[in-house]
Order: structure tokens, then sequence, then C-alpha cells
């Protein structure tokens, strides 16, 4: 692909002057390959100019004033678009072509693409391993470990209800054990009253029986 910028070297106008020594001044720094076309003296390049730069980019007029930028056969632009390509850092978008690795434009391409894919860029810990908590959520990193957490809290619910079941028969027996023991101490009680009561109403009858004998 060649880059084409059609220039007036003997143009009398001071801004033309000026603008075109801006594009090209810029495409030179940026090490970007261009063929300059003098419509001055070549009336040919006028020609083809003023009739592959399309209608509505055309002044009132309907002379296009260089500079003018194509690539290859492809309509770029005139000073002022690329001016503001320039500050956009987006001239290799302006001009048709891929941009260098490294730059700034290459930069926004790659998060525009990211943007547009809805993938993400691969991103490095410190030691420049890949980081394999970036973009993971906590709950998916921590999932594991929390049902653990909990099957090892359900366990233990368990464990415990078991205790208190234990606990609560344990109970129960004693309870079983202090009503018979209380039922045996009743029972024998009651056979010692009456042998008291019969003592003394064998007691009453030797009294009785000594009075009358006296």
């Amino acid at each position: 692909m060649v880059i084409k910028v059609f220039l007036a070297t003997s143009s009398g106008s001071t801004a033309i002057k000026k603008k075109q020594q801006d594009v090209v001044g810029f495409l030179e720094a940026l090490k970007v390959d261009y063929t300059p076309l003098d419509i001055a003296c070549n009336e040919e390049n006028r020609m083809w100019m003023r009739e592959n730069v399309p209608s509505e980019k055309k002044p009132t007029n309907g002379i296009p004033l260089p500079p003018q930028i194509f690539n290859e056969e492809s309509y770029c632009g005139d000073y002022d678009t690329f001016f503001d390509a320039k500050e956009d850092n987006l001239v290799y978008t302006f001009l048709g072509l891929p941009p260098p690795p490294g730059s700034k434009e290459a930069g926004q391409a790659d998060k525009e693409h990211i943007v547009e894919n809805g993938t993400h860029a691969v991103e490095t810990n410190e030691d420049g391993n890949l980081d394999d908590s970036i973009d993971v959520p906590v709950e998916e990193r921590n999932g594991h470990a929390h049902e653990e957490e909990e099957a090892a809290g359900e366990e233990e619910e368990g464990e415990g209800g078991e205790e208190e079941e234990e606990e609560e028969e344990v109970a129960e027996g004693e309870a079983a054990d202090d009503e018979a023991t209380e039922g045996e101490t009743a029972g024998d009680e009651a056979p010692a009253e009456e042998e008291e009561e019969e003592a003394v109403e064998e007691t009453d009858e030797v009294t009785e029986d000594t009075v009358i004998a006296t």
C-alpha cells in the first residue's frame, strides 16, 4: 500500500505551505513511507486528485486544495481530518495502515478489541506469571472451601444431636431408677409401721391384764 500526498510545491499560499509541511513532517517522524505528488507542475496529478476526492469532501467551489492524502486509490482525507486523527493518536487508522506494536494507537486498538469481543487482556502477577485470580469471582475461588466448611458444620451438628439424645436417654434411665428406689423405700416403711402398731396393741393388753390382776 502506497500513501500518496498531493502537494503544490509552488503554491503562493503560506497557509497551504504550512499545512503541507505539517503533514509531510509528521509522516516522516512516524517513518511512514509516502509518495509526494506535485499538482502545480503536473496537470495529470491535479486532475486525478480533483476527480478522486469525494464530492462531499470538496469545498463549496468544488476545487479541493492540497494537501490531500490517499492510500493507493482510497481517499483518506485532507489536512483538517489528518490533524484531528493526529490529535486522537489515530494517524495509522486514518491512513488505513496497521499500527506498529507498542504504539499508543496499537494499545487503543487492543482495548477496543477487548470491549467489542468481551474478552479480557492477559495479565500477570509481580513474578511475571499468569495471575489466575484475575477476573475470577470470590465466590468461585472460595466455593469449594465454603462447601467444605458447611459440610463440616453439618457433621458437627449431627454429632451434637446424637450426644444430646444419649444424655436424654441417660437422664430418663436415672429418673426411672430413682422412682423404683422410692417405691422400694415406701414398701419397706409400710410393714415397719404395722409392726409398731401391733407392738403398741400388745403393750396395752399386758397393761390391762396387770391392772385386773392387782
